[in-house]
């Protein structure tokens, strides 16, 4: 992936680490498990890190996190990633007569403080709606690449696309759709739930910056697309439990199979299409 060629962001941030959260001992608990625990929280409509965080809450005294050491060359393309996505759906939501706010990314080590309340690494990226941000520690592409074997450029893009996607979701009001939702007793987990679904859709969206991207940019490199479906079947609900728990739970499913992840990300892929997308609708 010729990632140079993306437009620079200037929404990168990286975090001074006062506003951090320690979580000692927290990695301990396994990414398999714990992959994208920020954004299940905000799905079930509760702070997410209660199920890490034993080191206080916001304002409380919780203990303060790491000041991010960030290499240059992986900001820059961090940047280069967000900006080609705030290209791709400030183009996508003008199109239709709106306008698309840009989410900011923030750079953090060990831990943060957000609106979402204090998440650690242990979480994965997340998207948090409170404060329609993207948090990402760096780290994360190293154990993208050494455990789930997703290397490369565009797998890590994939994962920054995805964040993104949950920003056009708050954008489109897909958040309160679903908390209205739930609040008429909508089952949230399972196969057929309303978080597979909006993952899913997450996943799509991710797809529609893909093509949306290359036909602009021409950045795209033999093997780059495949990068990104490893990276997607690595972490569906089925493959995770089986690794992690040695067999598989659907009614516990929160982002849907292996399969469905890869179905959903080559629709947005193939399309270019919001309308490709509608994953609340039917059959996933």
């Amino acid at each position: 992936m010729d990632w140079q060629k993306g437009e620079r962001s200037q929404n990168v941030e990286i975090d001074s680490g006062r506003g951090g959260g320690g979580f000692g001992g927290g990695r301990g608990l396994g990414l398999g498990g714990l992959i994208v625990l920020a954004i299940l929280g905000w799905v079930f409509f509760k702070d997410p890190t209660a199920l890490l965080d034993q080191g206080g809450q916001p304002g409380q005294g919780a203990p303060t996190g790491q000041v991010a050491q960030v290499d240059p060359q992986q900001r820059d393309f961090v940047s280069a990633i967000l900006g080609s996505t705030e290209k791709t759906w400030g183009d996508l939501f003008a199109a239709n007569g709106r306008q698309y706010a840009d989410p900011k990314l923030e750079l953090f080590s060990g831990g943060v403080r957000t609106a979402c309340g204090l998440a650690s690494t242990a979480v994965g990226p997340f998207y948090c709606p409170g404060d329609e941000k993207i948090y990402l520690d760096l780290s994360f592409f190293q154990e993208l690449k050494d455990r789930f074997g997703a290397a490369g450029d565009f797998a890590r893009a994939y994962v920054i696309a995805h964040e993104v996607g949950h920003h056009v979701q708050k954008q489109l009001g897909v958040f309160d759709q679903v908390q209205r939702a739930r609040e008429q007793g909508a089952p949230m987990e399972g196969a057929n739930g309303l978080s597979v679904r909006q993952e899913l859709q997450a996943d799509c969206f991710a797809g529609v910056w893909a093509n949306r991207s290359e036909q602009r940019l021409h950045w795209l490199q033999p093997g780059d697309v495949e990068q990104a479906l490893t990276a997607a079947s690595q972490i569906g609900d089925d493959t995770l439990q089986r690794e992690t728990q040695g067999n598989v739970v659907p009614d516990s499913f929160t982002h849907g199979t292996s399969a469905q992840r890869v179905k959903w990300f080559k629709a947005g892929l193939q399309s270019g299409q919001v309308s490709s997308c509608d994953t609340f609708a039917g059959a996933l």
